[in-house]
């Protein structure tokens, strides 16, 4: 595969005929201190995308996932989900959040981690139990449904944060750097495991926020590229490697070749 760093390479379209699940028109954001964070951000993310975002500190990738969360408003431009706001679809349930630190509740078990969603919306606790169950078993966890978080590792508390934004079933998962802190065999190991978890739904649509421009090869079907602040979208990469990918795949020519496109994007 020989693949260059051309203007066609950074606007390749995601895969025609599922629908569009978020629209980026025209987003703007300026903080009370007179920041601008970003700038005239146009993208359409498809139903059952798995998209990293890279680019510099501070280019305003938390922002844009803020936003999207329904945890801000942009100044400018229109942000929809499925055709409603943020707020309207995180209220439904449509969107889920796993942020840098676990942020787990120490005195909870696990299991209570988990469902901690679904219990702020009520229901039976049976029907909770059996969630926490099928996601803990997703992550890997599941004869640990009664430990405190204290007892677990930073890879385990991980996957519990994973499992807890799993519950609800969401269509849009939002990654805010979760494995950034984790060790390098941890981080591929958890890399495998969310991969998995995705394809096993194909109508959930992945953001990932990361820094490090292998982990952005592995994981997606496209990347979105930043530039400085004020961030704004200065391309797309498609990563058209075949589902699913394995160890395999990091030691091949295109991989190679994907990192430095998306590494020389960056420079760009």
């Amino acid at each position: 595969m020989n693949i260059k760093l051309t203007e066609a390479a950074l606007q390749v379209e995601p895969a025609a005929g599922n629908p569009t699940l978020v629209r980026m028109d025209h987003i703007s954001k300026i903080y009370p201190n007179g920041t601008v964070a970003l700038k005239d951000v146009q993208l359409d993310i498809r139903e059952g995308e798995f998209l990293c975002f890279v680019g510099p500190s501070g280019c305003g990738k938390s922002t844009i996932f803020k936003l999207i969360a329904g945890l801000g408003e942009p100044t400018d431009g229109e942000l929809a989900i499925l055709g409603m706001t943020p707020k309207e679809a995180r209220k439904q349930s449509e969107i889920a959040f796993v942020f840098q630190d676990s942020t787990l509740l120490p005195w909870c078990s696990v299991q209570d981690n988990v469902t901690l969603p679904l219990d702020l919306r009520g229901g039976p606790k049976a029907v909770q139990k059996q969630e926490a169950e099928r996601v803990l078993e997703l992550v890997g966890l599941k004869d640990y449904m009664k430990v405190l978080p204290r007892q677990l590792s930073g890879g385990m508390k991980m996957r519990v944060s994973i499992a807890r934004a799993l519950v609800s079933r969401p269509k849009l998962l939002l990654m805010d750097e979760p494995f950034g802190a984790l060790d390098e065999i941890t981080r591929q190991t958890l890399q495998d495991e969310l991969l998995n978890i995705w394809q096993q739904d194909s109508k959930m649509t992945v953001l990932f926020v990361t820094h490090n421009v292998f982990e952005a090869v592995f994981l997606s079907t496209r990347v979105v590229v930043m530039t400085p602040r004020p961030g704004k979208v200065s391309g797309t990469i498609d990563i058209p490697i075949p589902f699913p990918r394995d160890e395999r795949f990091r030691t091949t020519a295109e991989f190679s070749e994907l990192v430095r496109t998306v590494s020389g994007a960056l420079k760009h």
